[in-house]
């Protein structure tokens, strides 16, 4: 009995460290949400006179729920939500009378038609159906009251808007120069764990490697979404101008950075195949590889250099990532020849095109430069 008292005990211990862990994680969505819920309703209450402003911490508590990059089409969303419903249901209840199934069917029904017909997303269609029910069927609108319900709503999209910005208002691009750093390094890591496997021929490694691969399109997704943040705290920044280009520049990168990662993907996958074979793994395959991967490490401080404005660290960061590059081309060049296996030739290959997309992202030269060293670097012949 002691002894299971005793596991019980730990069990528990083991939840709430686990659970402490959480909170300190996400304690800034909690203390955002709470006080910009509570600033919407002391405004609404005191600056607009209104006695019950439901919609104000409601549409506070609806923007900040969502991702970052997308508050401000999304508060936009909400005010304009709150509107159709409380047009709908005031013309309804006119017509029809509160508190009937009828009614509640009818302002359900014609507030998310309404919503579908000009395109509206998931989130305004929610809204706008929320809202006429709620004045449907707990607070049956009158002419005096219509303002109020959206004047609520704009209180509470413009808190949450601000509350969002707090914290990035001196350093817009702060976040998504650690997503950036996040993302790279994560990518170099998979490379080594790559290069130790082939080094190894140990296939379990191999397959581990794999699956991190496989996750890696998630960091690309959060890497867009930083970027989309980015883009809204700029908005709302009052010396943006100096960080647009930066961003711009950035943005353009991505779908280059996105190929890369595919790249990585395939070039690990082949890894797998190539440690289950016979056939003894080049000495110097993990190498070419390691290179690549000090290549990418290269390639995320410069993006974050250029980010923080550092333009003479970024291009000193460029040109690590471009030479790393190239002697990973150059090294696996030199190991494919007539008669290796094709997994071999597939890493070759995947070495190659990483290192093309990684030199097109930072912005070393032109596409057609790009091109030329690097086939260079493998040894093919000029075009």
């Amino acid at each position: 009995m002691a002894r299971r008292a005793g596991e019980a005990a730990m069990v528990r211990w083991s939840w709430f460290r686990e659970a402490a862990g959480r909170v300190r994680q996400g304690w800034l969505p909690v203390v955002e949400g709470t006080v910009a819920a509570t600033v919407a309703w002391v405004l609404a209450t005191r600056l607009v006179g209104h006695p019950q402003p439901f919609f104000a911490p409601a549409a506070a508590l609806i923007v900040l729920g969502q991702a970052r990059g997308q508050r401000m089409r999304r508060a936009v969303e909400v005010v304009l939500g709150v509107a159709a419903g409380v047009l709908v249901a005031d013309v309804v209840v006119q017509a029809l009378g509160p508190h009937s199934s009828w009614t509640v069917f009818t302002v359900i029904l014609l507030t998310i038609v309404l919503a579908v017909a000009v395109g509206a997303t998931g989130v305004s269609v929610v809204q706008a159906a929320v809202s006429a029910l709620y004045l449907v069927v707990v607070a049956p609108p009158t002419e005096s009251l219509i303002p109020f319900r959206f004047v609520d709503a704009l209180i509470g999209g413009a808190v949450a808007l601000v509350a969002s910005q707090l914290v990035d208002a001196r350093r817009p691009l702060a976040p998504l120069v650690v997503e950036f750093r996040q993302t790279f390094e994560g990518l170099a890591g998979l490379l080594r764990e790559v290069a130790d496997a082939l080094d190894g021929r140990d296939e379990q490694a191999a397959l581990a490697a794999l699956d991190r691969a496989r996750g890696m399109d998630a960091a690309v997704e959060r890497l867009r979404d930083a970027v989309l943040a980015a883009g809204e705290a700029l908005t709302l920044h009052v010396r943006r101008r100096r960080h647009l280009g930066r961003l711009r520049t950035v943005d353009a990168s991505i779908g280059q950075i996105d190929y890369a990662v595919r790249n990585v993907r395939v070039l690990a996958r082949a890894g797998v195949t190539l440690t289950r074979l016979a056939t003894p793994v080049p000495a110097d395959l993990g190498g070419a590889v390691r290179c690549l991967a000090d290549a990418v490490q290269a390639a995320g401080e410069a993006f974050a250099a250029d980010l923080d404005g550092r333009d003479a660290v970024a291009d000193a960061h460029a040109g690590r990532a471009e030479a790393a590059a190239l002697d990973a081309v150059r090294v696996a060049g030199r190991l494919f020849a007539a008669g290796q296996p094709l997994p071999l030739a597939m890493i070759v290959g995947q070495v190659r095109a990483t290192a093309i997309d990684l030199l097109r992202g930072v912005g070393v030269d032109d596409d057609a430069a790009v091109l030329g060293r690097v086939d260079e670097a493998l040894g093919l012949p000029a075009v």
